[in-house]
């Protein structure tokens, strides 16, 4: 099969190796999308530990039945699928609840096992007992399918928030993250959503977007601007999909009394930390939540809410790229040119 071998940092190379044959347990899929995470982006340009080269990456699955290993049942050859990236221990506290995300001895498609960006991939044992393969409607395409993944990372994000209708919504970063945040809170009901960022590249992109302010914060003052909006008040809910300190201090800064703040996106492991009012936030009941990654009943939410329609996937893809020019599909991501890159494989 021809897959796209990672090799170390900035090194990609469209290779044929052997099509994987399922053991017992095991599901064969035939990839026909994944799109770019930031993450596939941040392996190829500096690596990552977890990932070792010669290394076969992507997670955003969107893909077929192809093959069932022994003993595997419930499933048949042509259904449309897609996978849970997290694959947990089903040992610890944290798998016994579903949370494979926060399992303490965590493993990840298209990181610790061979990923995506090929024409086939393995869902191994431990995945397919977990009930990580998820079938998904005939209806829907290949890179709509190749969403589900990051739309259910940021319902993960959003189940915390409960933003309910009337709400005044703050998104940081007009990434394709970001842009997701805005319009799940769109469809949760919020009265408001507010995005900045520094690019207005983004920003025009997110016009397609209907109900959403875009605000150059280069321009003007996030804080500033929000209480303007607001008449003093702040934003109900505040979500960071930036890695940037100052953005995380600006979101606790800007929020309403009882409002929450979603640290939605890491920080940079040589600098992770900020500083805030602590007094602020307990004055104000204000709530902080972290978010990493997600699971089963979040992949089925974001499906359901793309299948039918209430967020418009065509809206987030705006580059398509065949498996031989990935390398130009990573490029395109990291420039901020578009939104969702999906890499096609057909």
């Amino acid at each position: 099969m021809k897959a796209a071998v990672y090799l170390g940092p900035g090194k990609i190379e469209i290779r044929e190796i052997p099509t994987p044959t399922p053991k017992a347990g095991e599901v064969l899929i035939k990839v026909h999308a994944c799109a770019v995470c930031g993450t596939d982006g941040r392996i190829f340009y500096h690596g990552q530990a977890n990932v070792v080269p010669p290394a076969v990456i992507g997670h955003e699955i969107a893909g077929e039945i192809w093959e069932l290993g022994e003993g595997v049942e419930g499933f048949k050859k042509g259904e449309k699928v897609t996978s849970v990236t997290s694959v947990g221990c089903q040992k610890c506290s944290y798998c016994k609840k579903g949370h494979y995300n926060l399992c303490d001895t965590p493993r990840y498609l298209g990181y610790f096992y061979s990923g995506a960006f090929a024409e086939y991939i393995i869902i191994p044992v431990e995945a397919v007992k977990g009930n990580n393969i998820l079938k998904v409607p005939e209806n829907m395409s290949y890179p709509a399918m190749s969403l589900i993944e990051p739309l259910s990372c940021v319902i993960n994000g959003q189940d915390y928030l409960k933003v309910e209708k009337g709400d005044t919504v703050v998104v940081i970063g007009a990434g394709p993250i970001g842009c997701m945040h805005a319009e799940v809170a769109r469809a949760s009901g919020a009265k408001r959503v507010i995005l900045f960022d520094v690019s207005e590249t983004r920003l025009g992109l997110a016009k397609r977007f209907e109900g959403i302010t875009p605000v150059n914060s280069a321009k003007n003052d996030p804080v500033k601007t929000v209480k303007e909006l607001t008449g003093g008040v702040g934003a109900d809910v505040v979500v960071v999909a930036c890695g940037v300190n100052a953005a995380q201090e600006q979101a606790i800064a800007m929020t309403a009394k009882r409002g929450r703040v979603s640290l939605f996106a890491g920080l940079p492991k040589d600098n992770p930390y900020i500083k805030f009012d602590a007094n602020f936030v307990h004055y104000n009941e204000i709530s902080v939540y972290g978010a990493f990654a997600s699971y089963r009943v979040q992949f089925e939410k974001a499906m359901n809410l793309l299948a039918s329609g209430k967020i418009d996937a065509e809206k987030f893809i705006t580059h398509t790229f065949p498996l031989e020019k990935i390398v130009e599909g990573i490029e395109t991501a990291k420039k901020g040119e578009g939104l969702k890159v999906v890499i096609k494989i057909d």
